[in-house]
């Protein structure tokens, strides 16, 4: 747990400030004032550093970008809205009608529905794979593949990617990585296995208190020498690879998807986020151990868990060799229908009925009849939705405390 100790310390120092008001200052300010038109011409061509429109970049909302591209190595990151705002920037930001997306694994239904009718209306193809899939992944490749998506963890099929293995496929054919983060900050840094950006809801576990929705996506740097981005594949980026040099991938998302999509941050949200940003590296130990002593027990007394801590799961090895830091709140139970699911979430005094994860609290719900409501059957069984699957993010309960409760509710 090195990592997390490591973040104890840099969070709350880069967090706070040593003169002045110690907590971030909240800029709650649509527009700024520019002061003349030297500076104004400035500002809108990048040679001058201050504020233009919130729409495209806000003071607080600039500090929590700060230190969310410090955290996962980046060289700069952008704040948004919402997860699914972080998706659509990164996502948009690279894609042109005719294009083509491989998506990988068991996704959020935003996501999946995202890729499979949203982009589908603007002429975008995507072809989905399983995570252990990779020779079709690479069969699928053609030349109007412009990225390749995956979640650091299926949600919530619980599948784990080899996130190196799929790097590698992407950077052999100079293809954008882009990596779902939301369930695994710190305990994952997709940007060191070689993707080129990660995407996080950070209305997760990073706030950690369902008080702030918000997403942001972190860029690495333009490589000095050969870089995919400067490949005929990416002809657009040449404009901000020549004007920004390393941090290319930040204005390119800006101008071609921020700034017209309108996915932007708000002040209040970043500062909330912050708060929580402080203490992510205090929760994030707990919450994964926690996971781990609950599904095992749960799965002693019989009841059906998922999660790859368990040697019954596909992918537990990887889960031991490459997530050793754990793979987030998550785990499944399958009641087996949707009446028993009901009987046990109707039951259990501690589980939050609700559609979020990564909470304080620990919460649960019946996907088959919320989330995935609208998924035909073949999509369902494509992302492992079953009749009595109930999605439970742990949270920072006793963990004795959640079994007992959750083995009353099944009894």
């Amino acid at each position: 747990m090195d990592n997390f100790e490591k973040y104890c310390t840099q969070f709350v120092q880069e967090v706070g400030s040593k003169e002045g008001a110690i907590s971030p200052t909240i800029t709650s300010s649509a527009s700024f004032a520019y002061g003349d038109c030297e500076t104004a011409e400035g500002i809108f061509n990048g040679s001058v550093k201050k504020p233009l429109y919130s729409r495209v970049g806000n003071p607080t909302s600039a500090k929590l970008e700060s230190l969310m591209a410090m955290m996962d190595g980046g060289v700069g990151a952008v704040a948004t809205s919402s997860g699914m705002g972080a998706i659509s920037l990164s996502v948009m930001s690279l894609l042109s009608s005719g294009d083509e997306v491989i998506s990988v694994g068991g996704l959020f239904g935003g996501t999946y529905s995202f890729f499979s009718e949203t982009t589908a209306r603007f002429g975008i193809k995507t072809n989905f794979f399983d995570v252990d899939e990779l020779d079709a992944i690479k069969a699928a490749i053609t030349q109007n593949t412009k990225i390749i998506f995956l979640e650091s963890v299926g949600n919530p099929n619980m599948r784990l990617p080899d996130i190196k293995a799929i790097a590698q496929i992407a950077n052999d054919a100079g293809i954008a990585l882009i990596v779902d983060n939301t369930i695994t900050p710190l305990s994952i840094k997709p940007l060191e296995l070689g993707a080129d950006i990660v995407v996080y809801s950070t209305t997760k576990i990073i706030s950690g208190n369902a008080s702030a929705l918000g997403g942001c996506a972190v860029f690495r740097p333009i490589n000095e020498g050969d870089d995919k981005f400067k490949s005929e594949r990416y002809p657009f980026m040449a404009k901000f690879i020549k004007g920004a040099g390393k941090m290319a991938l930040v204005p390119n998302a800006k101008k071609r998807a921020l700034r017209d999509f309108g996915m932007s941050a708000n002040a209040q949200a970043s500062y909330q986020t912050m708060l929580g940003l402080e203490t992510l590296a205090l929760r994030m130990p707990r919450v994964v151990n926690s996971v781990e002593v609950i599904a095992k027990e749960l799965s002693k007394n019989g009841l059906d868990i998922n999660h790859p801590c368990l040697e019954s799961h596909p992918h537990h090895e990887r889960y031991k060799s490459d997530f050793s830091n754990g793979c987030g709140t998550l785990l499944t139970i399958d009641m087996g229908s949707k009446e028993k699911a009901y009987q046990f979430l109707n039951r259990t005094k501690l589980a939050t009925i609700t559609a979020n994860i990564g909470d304080s609290r620990t919460l649960a719900l019946h996907m088959a009849s919320t989330i995935y409501s609208d998924f035909n059957e073949q999509e369902r069984e494509f992302l492992g939705i079953t009749d009595g699957l109930i999605r439970v993010s742990i949270g920072l309960e006793n963990p004795q405390d959640i079994i007992e409760d959750f083995l009353n509710a099944a009894r």
